[in-house]
């Protein structure tokens, strides 16, 4: 009897190699319409502002074709990579991530409207919230996994990653990011019913997370204005519920098959963002309902090849790992949209594939080359 579970608890704990199995294509091609999708939607929604911050209309598209690239080869080394090397990372990639938060609160961090959560390089910016989330996600995996006999206790089973989550969040606030805060703390509530902790445990989580957030909002009066902006934008429409606003009037002009590729007036500088967080209003006025719908089908089918590889794992580390990866992608997705659609603050959550930038787009594609990754090892 005691011979039989070590046996299962190696199996809980372990991870199957990748074997000769094909990689999941249907995700690839997937995934590529949605980046072929996105690089023409940055062109149409960054034109104008291009032109006028830097005397190029093709300046934000061409950068974006570079990301796209670097992106392919992450994905390829992501895809490739022995699974037994990719868990030896994760402590590594864990502790890189909060040494490179910690530097965007040093001077080297670069402030931009108001916060410092970027690291501005010569060529290139680095969020490191993009990659943040993929950390706690693998670190979550992994002490889901190992520690299935002490996940459901107080003390071994909760703290531990509550702590790593609480100072992620932590250095996320400082800079201010309190939307980034918010996405890693759902990442852990998610992880953790899939995981099997206690319920109680994570309402007393919620309960004083909820509380820590009222405090919050409270304590800076920037961010009652923007809840209040969310409730009724059209209230404080000039200021607060300015980019809502005009992303509501962006979606409403579309109709049902949109003005025409190029033919947004809301990105002529009315609409802030127009080609990064907000870049599905544009698409949502230039390409109509029938875009909106097209793309968010073909997330859809994203979301149905990534169900099929996480319950196709025999392995529970390889099972929530994939979870893992595949909710980073389902949460930047979702918020998004409702962000867009005036259904949730606003929270500066890039949406995949779709958004202009760097850090995002890199990271997305990271997850995507992981999930090939465990392709190779989903049965069924």
């Amino acid at each position: 009897m005691i011979m039989a579970r070590r046996k299962e608890s190696r199996i809980l704990g372990g991870t199957a190699e990748n074997t000769g199995s094909q990689y999941d294509w249907w995700l690839f091609a997937i995934v590529l319409m949605l980046l072929c999708i996105g690089i023409l939607m940055v062109l149409s929604a960054s034109g104008v502002v291009a032109e006028r911050l830097n005397g190029d209309k093709y300046y934000f598209f061409k950068r974006q074709l570079v990301y796209a690239c670097a992106g392919g080869i992450a994905l390829w080394i992501a895809a490739t990579m022995p699974r037994s090397l990719l868990y030896k990372l994760q402590y590594p990639f864990l502790i890189g991530v909060i040494m490179l938060l910690l530097i965007t609160l040093s001077p080297l961090g670069a402030r931009i409207n108001g916060a410092q959560r970027w690291i501005s390089l010569k060529f290139f910016s680095i969020q490191p919230l993009e990659f943040a989330k993929i950390a706690l996600a693998f670190y979550l995996a992994y002490f889901m996994s190992t520690k299935q006999e002490l996940v459901k206790t107080f003390s071994r089973g909760v703290i531990p990653p509550f702590a790593v989550t609480g100072l992620l969040c932590l250095l996320l606030l400082a800079q201010p990011d309190f939307g980034g805060a918010v996405v890693l703390a759902m990442i852990l509530f998610f992880m953790c019913i899939a995981g099997g902790t206690r319920f109680i445990y994570l309402f007393v989580a919620i309960a004083i997370a909820l509380a820590g957030a009222i405090a919050l909002i409270v304590y800076e009066p920037y961010r009652a204005r923007r809840l209040v902006a969310f409730l009724d934008p059209f209230e404080d429409a000039q200021n607060a519920g300015y980019q809502l606003v005009q992303s509501l009037y962006a979606l409403g002009s579309g109709g049902f098959f949109g003005v025409g590729m190029g033919g947004s007036a809301q990105k002529m500088f009315y609409l802030p963002e127009a080609h990064n967080d907000f870049i599905m209003a544009v698409v949502g006025e230039e390409l109509g309902f029938f875009g909106l719908s097209l793309i968010m089908g073909l997330f859809v089918m994203l979301f149905v090849r990534c169900y099929r590889i996480v319950m196709g794992q025999t392995e529970l580390r390889d099972k929530l790992s994939a979870f893992g990866v595949t909710l980073v992608l389902a949460l930047g997705a979702t918020l998004n949209l409702a962000v867009v659609m005036g259904m949730a603050p606003p929270k500066g959550v890039a949406m995949p594939f779709l958004s202009y930038g760097g850090s995002s787009l890199l990271a997305s594609m990271i997850c995507v080359g992981l999930l090939m990754n465990f392709s190779k090892t989903a049965r069924g």
